[in-house]
Parts: structure tokens; C-alpha cells; sequence
């Protein structure tokens, strides 16, 4: 769970900047207390067997595509909203895997991913931050592949997240981004109005508006398919151009 701090690609932009600003903050605020007090029981959540495991799912299906795309050479991952880190230690269980990066805005989501990591035969290449979505601490073109799974919707600043997420990946790198799927009645019932009266303060982005996002971003290919059933999520994956092959 990673956050950034503007309400922009939401069409809500306050009358003023400072108005704006105060805003982002309070939302920022309520998601990370949320995120605080549900990384307690985190693991043990309902949401794994219906969200959170179907998602990692894809994302592992997505990090073997790639890897048959790009050859057999090592990579670097960075998991944007990491919560506990669940997804990047089963991802280090391969050989190719050099350096695994869990990001969350969370302190105590970081706290439980870094004691996991640290009880990981892998801990070597398993690292846990704590920052913003909006402000990737890390150089451009840092990663090969970047998830971004379940966290997306507490953005206020989506597109601008999506901007760094593009910044951070190399020339061939990989994006998977994934979340509620709202755009049928299922998904609009379980995401616009359950999860945003429980939640509050989210926005789960349209089919057209992840492409937007991503389009504008930067990147050369973009995949969108629909998973689930009685979860439905949104499965967005996109490439960075290549400068040159890979192998």
C-alpha cells in the first residue's frame, strides 16, 4: 500500500492549492491509520483467499511471461504497496531474482514485511521501505518489474504514481497493476459502493482510465483483461520500450 497526495484524476480539484493540499493530507492520514491497525491481522484476512491470492497469482503468471520475453538474465523487482510482503517472498524463490524491494506507506505494514523477509532463506535480496508511491525513492531505471497490486484505489494522485512507476523501470521493464474491477455490476457494487463507504476516500479507476493513465505515461504496450468472478479484478500489464534485446 503505497500513497500519493493529489486528488487531480478524480476531477475534485479544490478551489484552491492550499485547500488541495489539506486535502491529500487528510486522506493520506486516514489510509495510512487504516493500513496501520489492519496490518495486525493482515495475513489472516477473508480477502486473501478472494483478492489477495488471486492477485499474486496473476502477478507470478505475469513475471513468467516476462522472463520468457526478456531471456534469462537476473532482475529487480519493486512491489508498490507491499503490506506484508507476502508476494515478493514467494517471488524470491527464484535463482534470477537478484534484488526484491517491498514499498509500502504503512510503518507497521514495513515492520511485518522486513521480519518476514528477515525469517526468509532469501533475505539477502529482500528489502522493505517505507515511502510514498508519489515520491519513489530510487533512481530511474532501477527495476525490471514493477507490481502494484490492491493499493491503487487509496491513491489521490493516480497518474502521477503511474508516472514514477514508469521512471523507475528500465528500457524492457514491466508493469502489473492490479485492482477492482468496477466496470460491471458486481464490481460497481462491491468497489464504488461497498469498499468506498467502508474505506472512504478511494477511487477505484475505470478500464478507460487505467489505459489513459498508462497510455499517457509512457508506455510502449499495454494488456487489460478482467479476472474473477465475485472479486473482479483488473489486471493491467504494460512494457517499457526496448532499446535493444535483451540476450
Amino acid at each position: 500500500m503505497g500513497y500519493d497526495d493529489s486528488d487531480s484524476s478524480r476531477g475534485t480539484e479544490s478551489a484552491s492549492p492550499q485547500a488541495g493540499a489539506a486535502r491529500r493530507r487528510h486522506v493520506k492520514r486516514h489510509a495510512r491509520a487504516q493500513f496501520e491497525k489492519w496490518a495486525l491481522s493482515y495475513d489472516r484476512s477473508l480477502l486473501n483467499e478472494l483478492v489477495f491470492f488471486p492477485t499474486m497469482r496473476a502477478c507470478q503468471e505475469e513475471i513468467v511471461r516476462w522472463k520468457d520475453r526478456a531471456g534469462c538474465r537476473p532482475f529487480r523487482m519493486l512491489d508498490v504497496g507491499c503490506a506484508t510482503g507476502t508476494l515478493l517472498a514467494l517471488v524470491a524463490e527464484d535463482e534470477l531474482a537478484e534484488q526484491l524491494v517491498g514499498l509500502d506507506y504503512a510503518q507497521e505494514m514495513v515492520r511485518r514485511a522486513a521480519e518476514k523477509f528477515a525469517n526468509s532463506p532469501h533475505s539477502g535480496k529482500l528489502h522493505a521501505v517505507r515511502a510514498d508511491a508519489e515520491h519513489l525513492p530510487f533512481a530511474a531505471q532501477s527495476f525490471d518489474i514493477l507490481t502494484c497490486c490492491n493499493s491503487f484505489h487509496h491513491y489521490p494522485h493516480q497518474p502521477l504514481a503511474v508516472r514514477e512507476f514508469r521512471r523507475v523501470l528500465r528500457p524492457g521493464g514491466r508493469l502489473v497493476l492490479i485492482d477492482g474491477f468496477r466496470d460491471n455490476v458486481i464490481g460497481w457494487f462491491i468497489f464504488d459502493v461497498g469498499v468506498a463507504t467502508l474505506e472512504q476516500h478511494v477511487h477505484h479507476a475505470s478500464w478507460s482510465e487505467l489505459r489513459a493513465m498508462i497510455t499517457d505515461a509512457g508506455f510502449s504496450e499495454l494488456h487489460q483483461r478482467k479476472t474473477s468472478v465475485f472479486a473482479p479484478l483488473l489486471v493491467n500489464v504494460a512494457d517499457v520500450a526496448e532499446r535493444e534485446a535483451a540476450c
